[in-house]
C-alpha cells in the first residue's frame, strides 16, 4: 500500500492512487457526483458536513471530503517532499 494522507475527520486515501482535486461548485463536478452515486462508486467522508472537495482516483471511485482542494493537495506535495 502506498502513503495515506488525512482527508478529514479520520479519513485516509492512498495518496499514489488521487488523480485529480477538485472543487464541487460547478456543473460538471455535480454530474460527476451523481453519475458517481448511480454506478455506486461514490465514497462520502464528509462526516456529513459541506462537500469542499471531490478526489477522483484512478480506480475510478470518487470521494468527497470536507477539507477544501489546497489542504489536500498540500499533503499530497509534502508527501512527495519526503
Amino acid at each position: 500500500m502506498g502513503k495515506l494522507i488525512n482527508i478529514g475527520y479520520g479519513n485516509v486515501v492512498n495518496a499514489e492512487r488521487i488523480l485529480a482535486v477538485i472543487t464541487p461548485d460547478s456543473a460538471p463536478a455535480k454530474r460527476i457526483i451523481s453519475r458517481s452515486k448511480e454506478k455506486e462508486v461514490l465514497i462520502d467522508a464528509t462526516q456529513g458536513r459541506k462537500t469542499k472537495s471531490i478526489l477522483i482516483t484512478d480506480t475510478e471511485k470518487v470521494i468527497l471530503s470536507a477539507l477544501l482542494p489546497e489542504t489536500i493537495t498540500s499533503r499530497v506535495s509534502d508527501l512527495s517532499k519526503n
